[in-house]
């Protein structure tokens, strides 16, 4: 006998996930364990949509199989918990949306996902194993998902919840019904009742949580509590909420959180309870009302977690200045890293602060060369590694501070700002909110992405990903994942190129990692940076760092600093996420910079208006990110560009990056596209002035690509050499003199330069000399060429007769050879010398034209043209 079962005081999503289950299971048991809501138990009695056994007939013994749905706690499946409590049980199969915690009933199946209702689950493994489903099942499924997720308005409500319920109203779903079975007008006496919950309401804080408790009692019973607990939510301004209904002998408990501190599916599960960790419930019985308050409150102040400290937000290292080091120096500091305040230092140990304001005023009357010891504030106030936001919030809005130093004792070890503060106190107004942004309004700040690094990355790496957060942890560092796989992760794009930056010792992580990961681990200590390699993967490790531009176009000078500043040194606003990686916060997305704003609105901006004149080869990287991602540049992007050309800022940049910046954007874009943009920005100019765009560039660049594409189509293993290939075109409008110029201005490197001016020649001289049908000619004239210069010559050829021609060559005539070799000739008598190259290149010729079709056919022709050469 197999039995469907779900928890006590089934809701909608219990009931809609053991109907679905019957679908699974079709010769299993559909059984309560216990009492429904109210709400359910209508519905079933005016619709009696599947057939619903009694737990007294059922014989435990018999049970083989036991389905459990929408919770895995033994306390909540009532006279069924014996079966799971005993060796030599039914198998358990598990199907719940709640998260795992300790004590729960394991299953030989276990289904257990991130998604805000079970009845997710199940819409989701009909939908993918095609089982049919009838418009009422549909209408169930739905129902148990609005009930679960508040009409999809919960934080707890996920894309695939809003796509299933999308699915099940394709096959029928009545919404009519849905919203007439969970509607939101109260009766009279569900008024009088949450009148005196409100009555009730005792308050409590704890470390700065607001928690309200609620009670009230009733003879008769009351279905839906949670209702109650989701109205007072929606009511009261508080972080928390405890509903306690007395009715009946017995008491239900609805617990709801809105912040991270209190988990309340922990509390609840001391009452023999769960749920999430924002939403559960218990019940209790025999015990008084007052009785159970009172070990709630007792409870709720030992399940506080602690909120954020100091080392949790803070930035750190920390950019110092000496106590006698001068003022003129610490404007110079402050302008190098950007910073406003500098915390200074004497023999290692803290003395104080010192402002850009003290600064200036100190230089405007002549204090230049003064210590800055003569002009530090020494009376800040600084905190502890350990203390708690919340109270370093008050001491900067109480003393306008906007800059507090951390200490361990008397050596400082990071810093908070007020740009830190506002973040974290927008983060808690968005989780104390009671609007539901929809999806395309929320805000990124604090979303979490662990689900997805689980989902979108294979579990070698998923897994990797942790186990680097760990050992980040175990030496007391911050590890995060950056670069273009996060990017590329949100735009729903696989990259494993995993890039790892460490808050800490990157090189002393990469030997740790590499240890743990029995892998072989490359440092460059100079750097900070290290390279594990695994068998199948390379990962790149950084140390926190940030960079200073000694003047426009050279190359920056890189210091270790904290994962904000080293984001900050970035190219563009998309480039600048991170995902925390240590446990506490493990898939935490870092936006600093608004990149997840730009990646929707499909924006190309740089960080700051300084940073084509600090690095201008990014004025090319962001035509090529815009080309390869479809973006577009932002109105300011575009001006700093033009900005930069005016200040003429380009001469002073190296040819050798301006060089693989071109050869990345003809590997990585549409180059007819990219070229394009380059030109409408005048950045081709920067190359040679008389470098345009025009028609027949166009046209030229756009062969190439149908050639390449042709080529790549039909001849996998070759690789042609994109780079090259553009760069002939690019550069084939320009004289032999404006190339050479073009050359020295790219650094081109010498056998690239050579190859591009041979191939320009080479592909003239073929274009105008090559010969029509005649297969020999042809292979004369292409066989030494390299496959780059062919394939140029292909594409700019304007007669299509000699297009066809070269690509005969390439499909079929470069690979003719004579079946003939040299053993042959010696076997037949002809002596070894100049005369067997003669003989078989007379073979190959005859054979591309057609004349000898067999090896008997090419020996049949040696015998008869060279007969006195041989020696029988």
């Amino acid at each position: 006998m197999d039995i469907i079962t779900s928890h006590t005081n089934a809701d909608f999503d219990a009931f809609a996930s053991m109907m679905a289950a019957g679908k699974l299971y079709p010769d299993a048991w559909i059984v309560f364990p216990g009492s429904q809501e109210k709400k359910v138990r209508d519905f079933i009695s005016a619709f009696q949509p599947v057939e619903i056994r009694r737990v007294k007939d059922v014989d435990l013994l018999k049970v083989k199989r036991l389905i459990i749905v929408d919770t895995k706690s033994p306390e909540r499946i009532g006279p069924f918990a014996e079966l799971v409590s005993k060796s030599g049980g039914p198998l358990v199969h598990i199907y719940d949306h709640h998260p795992r915690t300790k004590g729960d009933i394991p299953g030989s199946v276990e289904v257990i996902e991130d998604v805000g209702a079970t009845a997710t689950i199940f819409a989701e493994i009909l939908k993918s194993r095609k089982i049919p489903i009838t418009p009422m099942e549909a209408t169930i499924l739905c129902l148990g998902i609005y009930e679960e997720t508040g009409s999809l308005l919960f934080p707890s409500t996920t894309e695939r919840d809003i796509l299933a319920v999308a699915s099940l109203l394709k096959r029928g779903a009545s919404l009519k019904i849905v919203s007439s079975f969970l509607r939101t007008e109260l009766s009279k006496e569900e008024l009088d009742l949450l009148n005196e919950f409100l009555k009730s309401s005792a308050d409590m804080e704890i470390d700065g949580i607001r928690i309200k408790i609620v009670k009230a009692s009733r003879e008769d019973y009351v279905g839906d509590a949670a209702h109650f607990a989701h109205r007072i939510m929606d009511m009261e301004d508080t972080d928390a909420l405890i509903l306690l209904l007395g009715m009946q002998g017995k008491i239900v408990m609805v617990s709801r959180s809105r912040v991270p501190e209190l988990d309340v599916a922990e509390v609840m599960k001391r009452f023999g309870g769960g749920g999430h960790s924002s939403a559960a419930s218990a019940i209790v019985k025999e015990i008084p009302l007052e009785v159970v308050e009172d070990e709630v409150k007792g409870l709720l102040k030992s399940s506080i977690r602690h909120g954020k400290s100091a080392r949790d937000v803070m930035t750190s290292p920390v950019i110092t200045i000496s106590w006698n080091g001068t003022v003129k120096n610490a404007e110079s500091m402050m302008t190098r890293y950007g910073v406003n305040v500098l915390p200074v230092v004497r023999d290692g140990k803290y003395r104080g602060i010192i402002s850009r304001e003290i600064v200036e005023k100190a230089i405007f009357h002549g204090f230049g060369k003064s210590t800055v010891g003569d002009f530090t504030t020494t009376d800040a106030q600084t905190v502890s590694h350990d203390a708690q936001v919340r109270d370093i919030e008050r001491l900067m809005i109480e003393q306008n501070q906007r800059f507090m130093p951390v200490l361990e004792g008397d050596r400082i070890i990071g810093a908070i700002t007020r740009t830190d503060i506002l973040r974290l106190l927008y983060e808690d107004m968005l989780k104390r909110s009671r609007l539901h942004l929809p999806a395309e309004e929320r805000p990124s700040m604090g979303r979490n992405l662990a689900t997805w690094l689980r989902e979108k990355f294979p579990p070698s790496i998923s897994d990797m990903l942790k186990l680097a957060g760990e050992t980040a942890d175990g030496l007391g560092f911050k590890a995060y994942l950056v670069g273009g796989s996060v990017r590329d992760l949100l735009r729903g794009e696989e990259n494993l190129d995993i890039d790892i930056v460490i808050e800490g010792d990157g090189i002393a992580f990469a030997k740790e990692f590499g240890q743990r990961l029995n892998a072989k681990v490359r440092t460059h200590e100079r750097f900070g940076t290290a390279q594990i390699i695994t068998e199948h993967l390379k990962l790149d490790v950084a140390t926190a760092r940030t960079e200073y531009y000694e003047s426009p176009a050279a190359l920056p000078t890189v210091e270790t600093s904290s994962i904000k500043k080293d984001l900050y040194r970035r190219d563009f606003t998309i480039n600048t996420l991170a995902v925390a990686l240590n446990p506490r916060d493990f898939g935490l997305l870092i936006d600093f910079f608004g990149g997840q704003r730009d990646l929707r609105e499909k924006t190309i901006r740089v960080l700051h208006n300084l940073s084509f004149i600090e690095d201008p080869t990014r004025a090319f990287r962001a035509v090529r990110f815009s080309e390869r991602f479809g973006f577009k540049l932002s109105k300011h992007t575009e001006n700093l560009i033009k900005s930069a050309l005016r200040m003429d800022l380009f001469d002073k940049l190296s040819g050798s990056r301006l060089y693989e910046e071109l050869l990345l954007t003809f590997s990585e874009t549409e180059p007819v596209k990219a070229i394009k943009r380059l030109s409408e920005y005048g950045l081709l100019k920067v190359i040679h002035p008389n470098l345009l765009f025009d028609g027949r560039l166009e046209s030229a660049l756009q062969s190439i690509h149908d050639t390449l594409s042709w080529f790549n189509l039909l001849f996998l293993e070759e690789k042609p050499d994109k780079g090259d290939i553009y760069l002939m075109a690019l550069l084939s409008t320009l004289s032999e003199d404006e190339r050479g110029t073009a050359f020295a201005r790219l650094s081109t490197p010498s056998k690239i330069k050579e190859k591009i001016n041979r191939g320009i020649l080479h592909s003239r001289e073929l274009i105008r000399a090559l010969p029509l049908r005649d297969p020999a000619g042809i292979y004369k004239a292409l066989q030494h060429l390299d496959l780059e210069t062919i394939l140029f010559a292909m594409a700019v050829a304007v007669n299509d007769n000699k297009k066809k021609e070269i690509s005969r060559y390439l499909i079929e005539l470069r690979r003719v050879k004579p079946q003939c070799t040299g053993w042959d000739l010696k076997n037949m008598g002809i002596l070894p010398g100049p005369l067997y190259s003669e003989i078989l290149d007379t073979l190959l010729e005859e054979r591309l034209r057609g004349n000898l079709k067999t090896r008997e056919d090419e020996l049949a022709f040696v015998r008869e043209r060279y007969k006195t050469a041989s020696s029988y």
